[in-house]
């Protein structure tokens, strides 16, 4: 991954096979009130957009097939409301959808491989419903890319949440501090991703570049994206 910056707006880039992914910095506002900043740096439309009702759960979204139920409205441009439904990943099978998660502290996990590119939302519970496995069959994953998210440092979890994750063995967890990437790292690997990249950053620590919802508590939120190579204008 490296550090792009456009129009005072900057982003973690992930060069993913056949696939790019960004991870941009709260520099580009607060994403889900109004994603036109950030898709004017990227140079991509805010039109091709797609995005859901997030649950932390483990369902994945196919386009194009549901891309017109999907697409995002864009505040301030031509285009009609949509009640995106639920899901909280994309998974593209040709050039033109651009699939996009929110979040404040989970994580955005892009995925790519012969079968296409992927875009998961990663709470723990998403995680622990299995949505690292589905993302990874679904596009028959062979590198991932994992973006900013709370670290080890300041993410404090349950009984319940490290019960959900002890399988994975010892490292995933200090106390009750739980290592959320790590254990989206492991995870994808045990699915067979052969080559996992992740920023370690901490989106609870790095108060000036990202929001956060353990830390600040409100509705402000990055996002995640990814797209296949082609046009996406």
């Amino acid at each position: 991954m490296n550090w792009r910056e456009r129009g005072g707006v900057s982003w973690l880039r992930a060069d993913l096979p056949g696939a790019t992914a960004a991870f941009p910095t709260r520099s580009a506002g607060s994403v889900k009130d109004d994603p036109r900043p950030l898709t004017a740096a990227l140079g991509i439309s805010a039109r091709r957009i797609v995005a859901a009702r997030q649950v932390h759960g483990a369902d994945l979204l196919t386009h194009p097939s549901d891309s017109l139920r999907c697409a995002l409205y864009v505040p301030g441009t031509d285009g009609e409301h949509r009640k995106p439904p639920d899901g909280d990943g994309h998974v593209l099978r040709e050039p033109g959808p651009i699939g996009l998660v929110y979040t404040a502290d989970c994580l955005p996990v892009a995925l790519a491989g012969p079968g296409g590119a992927a875009i998961l939302h990663c709470g723990w519970r998403g995680l622990a419903a299995g949505i690292a496995a589905a993302g990874t069959e679904a596009v028959g994953a062979t590198h991932a890319a994992i973006g900013p998210g709370i670290g080890p440092c300041c993410y404090e979890v349950g009984e319940e949440v490290l019960d959900a994750f002890a399988p994975l063995g010892a490292g995933v967890a200090r106390g009750r501090m739980l290592d959320l990437p790590e254990a989206a790292r492991r995870l994808l690997a045990e699915a067979g991703v052969r080559e996992i990249a992740s920023a370690g950053l901490c989106t609870r620590c790095e108060a000036e570049l990202f929001f956060s919802h353990r830390r600040d508590g409100g509705p402000g939120r990055q996002a995640g994206l990814v797209w296949l190579d082609g046009e996406t204008g």
